[in-house]
């Protein structure tokens, strides 16, 4: 199959290659927007994201100001966000006409589509930082470890940040598995795939799809969000960052990762939807002056689900790590019924998994094409 080029501006030739890989993109009027890499660091293509956000002097203002979330005794924890056991018996007989899915903590789900299973972001890890033992620390432990995971066909990684890429839990990942796992990664994140043993690494560019298998015909389409990368001081922006859309004949779920609101959302859903299932950011959102450019609020989350025409939405990216954010650690979720509520959603529209909570989604009727 010939292989396409991405339309990232000044990308070096040999970027993206990979056998399968196509660019979906054909002319301005489609309204597909293009990332941007200049001198090799990518950059923010969208008119939400301020260009002088990321200074010293708003970093420090922010830590300065930092209020803690009032975590509460683990007994109370408990009971506010129990951890399920999952029972992963269910994806032993995939479901031919629905979505499976089981929250595993912050971004970190197991899904599966039209008889492939898929995990997102996986981070098993206690912190989530370059060291063991530093860094934003967990407070409720992940539903499950990778030894207790049924087999898996694909891993999905949204960007670089260690809340979302843990090398510990990718090494696990690679001794259970090995190269029967396939690896779909944003440009530029690849060599660092590989060097942590992964065997079938493929990057991509916003807009870029290949197919997962012939026998699923399950697609891989990777799509913008706003955000950004890094995992030192010397690497920012580096590496790209995307959301994922998994497209099946009778389903389609949409990972949005990591993002800031963006004009990005309504392109995928006018191209992509509509989604059987979204999941969609929800917390690590104040304060707004300083965070909302990366991480939207529960009420912006409720504007991703209606961009991209989902079916179902549920909240990720809260309620796992003390991150660095204002808010209370129920407020997301308290938020998130709050915006749903006055958007006139059915409740059930958009809602917040228990950790471990296995959910099934969709129905007997495939989805009508998307555009």
């Amino acid at each position: 199959m010939a292989m396409a080029t991405s339309n990232v501006l000044d990308k070096p030739a040999e970027i993206g290659s990979h056998e399968g890989v196509t660019d979906s993109v054909s002319n301005e009027e489609d309204e597909k927007t293009s990332a941007i890499v200049t001198n090799g660091r990518y950059i923010n293509p969208w008119t939400t994201w301020p260009s002088d956000h990321m200074t010293l002097k708003n970093v420090l203002k922010f830590r300065w100001q930092r209020q803690r979330s009032n975590l509460p005794h683990v007994e109370e924890l408990d009971t506010t966000l129990p951890v399920l056991t999952p029972d992963f018996s269910e994806f032993s007989s995939p479901s031919s006409s629905a979505i499976r899915c089981t929250w595993i903590g912050h971004a970190t789900l197991l899904v599966e589509i039209d008889g492939v299973t898929i995990l997102t972001d996986p981070v098993f890890s206690s912190h989530c930082s370059p060291l063991p033992f530093v860094g934003p620390t967990r407070y409720r432990p992940p539903a499950c470890t990778v030894s207790d995971l049924p087999a898996l066909d694909a891993v999905i990684i949204s960007h670089s940040h260690y809340d979302h890429l843990d090398a510990s839990s990718v090494r696990d990942l690679n001794r259970r598995f090995g190269k029967q796992l396939h690896w779909y990664v944003p440009m530029g994140l690849k060599k660092w795939m590989l060097d942590a043993g992964c065997e079938n690494c493929v990057e991509m560019m916003w807009w870029n799809e290949i197919l997962l298998s012939e026998e699923t015909s399950v697609k891989m389409v990777c799509l913008p969000c706003q955000h950004w990368s890094g995992r030192s001081m010397m690497d920012t922006n580096k590496t790209l960052w995307c959301s994922w859309a998994v497209l099946g004949p009778k389903n389609r779920f949409y990972f949005a990762g990591d993002t800031g609101y963006c004009e990005g959302f309504p392109q995928v859903g006018r191209h992509y939807g509509p989604f059987t299932l979204a999941a969609i950011p929800i917390g690590n959102y104040k304060p707004s002056w300083f965070l909302s450019p990366q991480h939207v609020s529960p009420a912006e989350a409720v504007q991703i689900h209606h961009d991209v025409r989902s079916q179902t939405s549920i909240g990720i990216h809260w309620g796992t790590f003390c991150m660095m954010s204002y808010e209370h650690y129920l407020e997301p979720k308290q938020d998130l019924e709050k915006a749903v509520e006055s958007s006139d959603m059915k409740g059930t529209s958009f809602i917040c998994l228990k950790h471990g909570e296995v959910r099934t989604f969709g129905d007997q009727s495939p989805l009508p094409a998307a555009n």
